[in-house]
């Protein structure tokens, strides 16, 4: 049987999704639990957020969390590192931790069969951690030489300098989440003690669930191993000013650089519900996917980079709009030249067609974003993160659909701000400042940290 190509499939219906409604409940000690029953797999999986990232780190004291996240499972309760390795690896678990800028993140993925004797090591970790100096000296030098490796990575240092120039020093979201080598260094295993101490508390935390497991069953086990925790901690606030800039470059100077690392963006209004979904609609049409304006514009019609994005980058309580790519250094200023040209036509508006088409793909992908129970509990965790309603992900492609062109229109107007750019390149500056002299903005020559040097 043959397959005639030529006719497009037709849709069958409209995509429709539903989240399990979860079961929400606190524990005595103040611990928020969301519990999703799924019953496709034998297995479960527990996400520990708690509120404590690296803009918690305290002033001089950059990648804390970071270190503290990573020292947390290098032993517990008397059992060293490699025993508990080697004890969720017998299990079959996964037992992983990250930091972000607003939370560390603790995950386990177990086998139904098996999750209360892995939950009891996820717990000890959580509860009873050892911070010998030892393994404490040994984190920190594994982070001390990431730092430096990443010295020699363009795109991560490029990053870097775009967020500590954008929020400036007065503001705990401009350092990044690693810290710096003078930092980290600095860093002692009291510090870590005392992060730990402040911010693992349960009332700080909320516990996710999803998987093959009975509500009775799961809360004999949280009885069973979290009760003991009760802990009160002293979170702090943050710094969280703003300041808007002029429109300027800055230029990071890296010798014989072929490339240069290109971001262009400003600060903008944190996530809100009123506002975010004309936001993803703008960013998908400029460049939130391959088809979109800078994109086509950069790799397809000028051949400048293999690939150019922008983003609407959300925090708890910050938020920036940013371009990023890559582009060979000799194509640096015309590559500016063209993203600043787009953003100014993006304010013209968007076109029926394109707008249709962004609605359709973000639609479309939108139930991919929770296939597995590890994305389902991230899902969880963003809401809770972001203080969404409870019907934020069932109503999602509805409202995103009710949506029309004169929303998506305002929010390019309003979020936009072509005047206020922070541009930052970085690469040979010998090779990008003759370039940039005829664009007609004020440049200037910044260090690793986004300090003006010259």
């Amino acid at each position: 049987m043959s397959l005639n190509r030529k006719n497009k499939p037709e849709e069958i219906s409209q995509i429709k999704f539903n989240l399990p409604q979860p079961e929400k409940f606190t524990l005595e000690n103040g611990l928020k639990v969301i519990f999703i029953e799924k019953n496709n797999l034998p297995i479960v999986v527990a996400l520990m957020i708690i509120n404590s990232g690296s803009k918690y780190d305290p002033e001089n004291k950059y990648g804390l969390a970071n270190l503290t996240a990573l020292t947390i499972d290098e032993g517990a309760d008397g059992i060293s590192a490699l025993e508990l390795s080697d004890q969720f690896d017998m299990l079959g678990s996964d037992f992983s931790i990250s930091t972000d800028n607003d939370l560390i993140n603790i995950t386990l993925q177990s086998l139904s069969e098996n999750f209360e004797k892995s939950f009891e090591l996820f717990s000890k970790v959580i509860i009873r951690p050892d911070f010998n100096v030892t393994d404490f000296e040994r984190e920190q030098k594994k982070i001390i030489t990431r730092i430096l490796q990443r010295k020699d990575k363009l795109d991560f240092l490029a990053n870097q300098i775009f967020e500590k120039i954008l929020f400036s020093a007065d503001n705990d979201y401009a350092f990044p989440i690693i810290g710096y080598e003078e930092t980290v260094s600095k860093l002692t295993n009291d510090d870590v003690k005392k992060f730990y101490s402040d911010f693992f508390f349960p009332e700080n935390s909320a516990l996710i669930i999803a998987g093959n497991i009975k509500l009775t069953e799961l809360n004999k086990i949280l009885k069973k191993y979290l009760t003991k925790w009760a802990n009160k901690g002293a979170a702090r606030s943050i710094k969280n000013s703003f300041v808007n800039t002029d429109k300027r470059i800055f230029v990071y100077h890296k010798r014989d650089s072929v490339q240069t690392e290109i971001r262009a963006g400003h600060l903008t209004e944190p996530r809100n519900n009123n506002n975010y979904l004309p936001r993803l609609l703008l960013n998908t049409v400029l460049g939130g996917q391959f088809t979109s304006r800078i994109n086509l514009n950069l790799r397809e019609r000028n051949g400048y980079t293999y690939g150019a994005t922008s983003k609407f980058q959300y925090y708890k309580e910050a938020a920036f709009f940013e371009v990023s790519t890559s582009v060979g250094i000799e194509n640096t200023a015309n590559a500016v030249k063209e993203i600043i040209s787009e953003l100014n036509l993006i304010k013209d508006g968007v076109k029926n067609s394109e707008l249709d088409f962004a609605k359709s793909f973000l639609t479309k992908r939108f139930p991919l974003s929770f296939e597995t129970y590890r994305q389902l509990v991230s899902g969880i965790a963003g809401r809770i993160l972001y203080n969404l309603p409870s019907d934020y992900y069932s109503t999602f492609v509805n409202k995103l659909n009710l949506v029309d062109i004169n929303e998506v229109n305002k929010a390019a107007t309003e979020f936009i701000k072509n005047d206020r750019l922070t541009i930052v390149l970085a690469g040979d500056k010998e090779k990008i400042i003759p370039q940039i002299k005829d664009l007609g903005i004020e440049f200037s020559e910044v260090d690793l940290y986004g300090n003006v040097i010259s």
